[in-house]
């Protein structure tokens, strides 16, 4: 049985105060939803220490928006894996379309990155999805199968086991459009398509796929009600706490 997830990412938005005040709001609501959905927070670096102590005995998990492709050394500005997973993380986000288009994060530095988080006993939520012109061009598939590819066919069955993959349509991100219950699903089964062929079913079957574009709580229940659509990467609407819980209670 796949985990149904709802994870929010917080982006670069929030004081430490109000992170830990929106932290105490999902905590203190938890309980309002299934007991078969898991929640997780992405904070800012700079609060995630001070969120770990308010999830602290709460089942709610902590998760980094990425994490540096060294181990340690002189590189400054970037957090290693080992520094996450000291702060009270559990998991990290790579490959953000955001980190890909403003930072040039490529599949090759992702692969570091994703051996440094096992390596530190972080779990990853994965990030794929195609931009725009690539749908228009009829290439989504291709940029999709590509971005797996590249970065998860190196890994074991074992590997994958800790592997949550986060499917974002590029052009539904931030901007108020959502891909259509159909084009979710559709792509959402390609990835699950792609994985039994590479890892065989059971990989496939068991892996936890969430949907990342402009999901809110009045389009979450059409979405989840998708056969291969486990939960949701939630941007903006994981800065409001009733909107994050509505979403959660949408399965």
């Amino acid at each position: 049985m796949r985990k149904k997830i709802v994870a929010g990412n917080w982006k670069m938005n929030t004081s430490i105060a109000e992170g830990v005040e929106l932290a105490k709001g999902i905590v203190a609501k938890v309980n309002e939803i299934s007991k078969g959905v898991s929640l997780i927070v992405a904070p800012p670096f700079t609060h995630l220490t001070s969120v770990a102590e308010v999830l602290k005995d709460s089942p709610v998990a902590l998760s980094a928006q990425n994490c540096a492709d060294q181990p340690k050394g002189a590189f400054t500005g970037e957090v290693a894996a080992s520094m996450l997973k000291d702060a009270g993380c559990t998991y990290t986000i790579l490959g953000h379309s955001e980190r890909r288009q403003y930072y040039g994060e490529n599949s090759e530095k992702l692969v570091r990155k994703m051996a440094l988080a096992f390596e530190n006993g972080l779990k990853v939520i994965f990030c794929v999805g195609e931009k725009l012109e690539e749908r228009n061009e009829g290439r989504h598939f291709d940029v999709v199968a590509s971005q797996i590819s590249e970065v998860l066919f190196g890994l074991t069955p074992k590997q994958m086991a800790h592997v949550i993959i986060a499917y974002e349509p590029v052009w539904a991100i931030g901007t108020g459009v959502t891909a259509t219950s159909e084009q979710a699903q559709e792509i959402h089964a390609f990835i699950r398509k792609t994985l039994a062929a590479h890892f065989g079913d059971d990989v496939a079957d068991n892996t936890t796929i969430l949907y990342g574009g402009s999901c809110k709580p009045s389009n979450a229940k059409e979405l989840f009600a998708c056969p291969d659509i486990d939960g949701g990467l939630i941007g903006g609407a994981s800065l409001k706490v009733d909107d994050f819980i509505g979403i959660a209670q949408s399965f």
